[in-house]
């Protein structure tokens, strides 16, 4: 309990933390698995080394089907976003951030022939007092769809581990429940065995009798 605690408390520091300091990028992996008919996050981050220089940034997606005919599917270049004709035509969404850090994409409607291989292509020139500097970036994502979700292994052990703990939880309080009555019971008839004792002295002898009363 001690340790689950302290746990809580360090997590809680940490995003304090992290509040209080300057937002900081992280290059995170974008998802592979989606559903039919669902929406689907093509998540592309690529941070930049220096956030302080001026930089001018122009981003690709591309898409590759299993046959191996890549094609240009959504561009941003000079902050203009542009959706080129594919099959995504009309369903993908511009979801970036403002520094261009994160140049996301949203697949609506995914369908079964959206699978296959996308592409995130980012293009900085960097701009420095005396020079300029150019970098490259790739983030690949190889995209499978399928008919309906399938069940998360860690989800689903999750699930059964909250239903054993629910089932000894309930369990343990039957259990006290049940011996609190017990002990209840335990003391009234005790008690009552005193007073029935007690009454059935003479009169005569009460005034030296105490009636016994049972340590708890």
């Amino acid at each position: 309990m001690a340790t689950w605690r302290m746990r809580v408390i360090g997590g809680l520091l940490l995003l304090l933390m992290v509040g209080m300091c300057s937002p900081v990028c992280v290059e995170v992996l974008s998802g592979t698995e989606a559903v039919q008919g669902q929406n689907m996050t093509l998540l592309c981050i690529s941070c930049m080394q220096r956030e302080e220089v001026y930089a001018v940034t122009n981003v690709e997606w591309y898409y590759e089907p299993s046959n191996g005919n890549r094609s240009l599917i959504y561009e941003y270049n000079e902050g203009k976003p542009r959706e080129h004709m594919s099959q995504f035509k009309g369903r993908l969404m511009w979801i970036g951030s403002k520094d261009l850090q994160d140049v996301s994409l949203v697949l609506q409607n995914v369908t079964l022939m959206d699978s296959g291989r996308f592409i995130c292509n980012v293009n900085r020139t960097l701009h420095f007092e005396q020079h300029q500097h150019y970098t490259t970036s790739n983030v690949e994502i190889f995209l499978t769809v399928s008919k309906i979700q399938k069940e998360d292994f860690t989800s689903v052990l999750s699930e059964i581990m909250m239903y054993i703990l629910l089932a000894f939880l309930t369990l343990w309080l039957l259990i006290e429940v049940v011996y609190c009555y017990r002990k209840i019971s335990k003391a009234e008839e005790v008690t009552q065995e005193s007073v029935t004792d007690y009454l059935a002295i003479p009169s005569e002898n009460k005034e030296s009798c105490q009636v016994p009363v049972e340590e708890q």
